[in-house]
C-alpha cells in the first residue's frame, strides 16, 4: 500500500444556521487504527460522509498522500455505514461477490475474494444463507465483508462493533489489525470506548462538532495523566498519609494510588519505600480513554 496519509484540514459544514463541523482537522495515517468517537449527534457521521464525498463540506480539503480526493481515488476506499446496507433476500456469498463485481473483479475472483473474506470473518458456514437469515451480529459481520472485498487502500467503518458478541468483537479486530499492517488507513467510530482505546494506534475525540482532542493514544493518556502513582509493597505504608506534597487517593495495607506535587516528591517517596523493604511496583497511573473522553468534552 502507498496511497499515504489521508488528511482532514479545516472542514466546516453548517445546515441554515446551525453549524455541525467546525474546522475539523485529523490525520488518519496509513497502516494506523485510528479511532473516532464522541456522542451521538458530536458530527462523527457526517464527518466520514464528508471523507467518502457523500457530501459537500462547506470549507476544507481531505486529501491523500498530499492530493485532493478525486472520484477515482474514492473507489479505492471501503465504506460500511451504521445502517444495514445489505439486500436481505441475498444470500451472504452471493451479497458479497455482488460488491466485488462492482468494482471490476470478474465472477470467479469476486466469488473467491468473498468466500476467502467470509471465512476469516467466522461466516465461512453461513455462506448459502439468505441475509435475512442471520442474527445482527452476523449481518454485521457480513457488511464489514462487502466494505473490505475489494481490498481497499482506506477503510471507514461507523460503528463496526455494533452488536457484535466479545467473540465476533476479537474476530472482527483481528482483520482490521491484519489490514492496518498491510499498510491500510483505517478509522472507525465506536461508542465500545474500551475496544477503541485496546485497538487504536491513534484517536480523535469530536463533541458539538469541533475536534477535542487528537493525537497517538499514548501521547494523549500522558497529556491528560494526573501526576497520580501506584506503589505496592511488602511493608505496610501507613507513612505515606503524612508525607509532604502527597495525597493519597487509594490505600490498602502495602499497596497505595497517590498524587504527588511533583516527580521530586513521587521519587522521594520511592526511596523512602525501598529503604522499608522491596518495592513490587511502581509506577505512573494513566487515564482510560473513558476518562479522556468526559475531561475533553465538559
Amino acid at each position: 500500500m502507498t496511497s499515504g496519509t489521508l488528511q482532514l484540514s479545516g472542514i466546516s459544514k453548517s445546515y441554515g444556521e446551525r453549524r455541525v463541523l467546525d474546522d475539523i482537522t485529523f490525520p488518519v495515517a496509513a497502516g494506523h487504527l485510528t479511532g473516532f468517537v464522541g456522542g451521538n449527534g458530536a458530527g462523527k457521521t457526517t464527518t466520514m460522509r464528508i471523507i467518502l464525498g457523500l457530501l459537500t463540506s462547506d470549507g476544507g480539503s481531505v486529501t491523500l498522500g498530499g492530493r485532493e480526493l478525486t472520484a477515482e481515488a474514492r473507489r479505492q476506499f471501503g465504506y460500511m455505514p451504521e445502517e444495514r446496507g445489505l439486500y436481505p433476500k441475498m444470500k451472504v456469498l452471493e451479497q458479497v461477490t455482488y460488491f466485488a463485481r462492482l468494482h471490476g473483479f470478474s465472477k470467479a475472483d469476486a466469488t473467491q475474494r468473498a468466500t476467502a473474506l467470509l471465512t476469516e470473518l467466522g461466516l465461512g458456514e453461513r455462506l448459502g444463507d439468505n441475509i435475512e437469515a442471520l442474527s445482527l451480529g452476523n449481518q454485521q459481520r457480513a457488511q464489514i465483508a462487502a466494505s473490505l472485498v475489494h481490498d481497499p487502500e482506506v477503510l471507514i467503518l461507523d460503528e463496526p462493533f455494533s452488536g457484535l458478541d466479545p467473540l465476533a468483537v476479537e474476530t472482527v479486530a483481528g482483520v482490521l489489525q491484519e489490514r492496518a499492517a498491510r499498510g491500510v488507513s483505517v478509522l472507525f467510530s465506536s461508542h465500545q470506548l474500551d475496544v477503541v482505546e485496546r485497538l487504536c494506534d491513534d484517536l480523535v475525540i469530536i463533541a458539538g462538532g469541533t475536534i477535542r482532542a487528537a493525537g497517538p493514544r499514548e501521547q494523549l493518556r500522558e497529556q491528560h495523566s494526573a501526576p497520580r502513582w501506584e506503589l505496592e509493597t511488602a511493608a505496610d505504608l501507613g507513612w505515606l498519609r503524612s508525607e509532604p506534597g502527597v495525597s493519597v487517593v487509594d490505600f490498602e495495607g502495602g499497596s497505595a494510588v497517590f498524587d504527588a506535587e511533583s516527580p521530586e516528591i513521587a521519587q522521594r517517596v520511592l526511596q523512602r519505600a525501598l529503604a522499608g523493604g522491596a518495592v513490587n511496583r511502581f509506577a505512573p497511573q494513566h487515564p482510560t480513554l473513558s476518562q479522556i473522553f468526559k475531561e475533553v468534552i465538559q
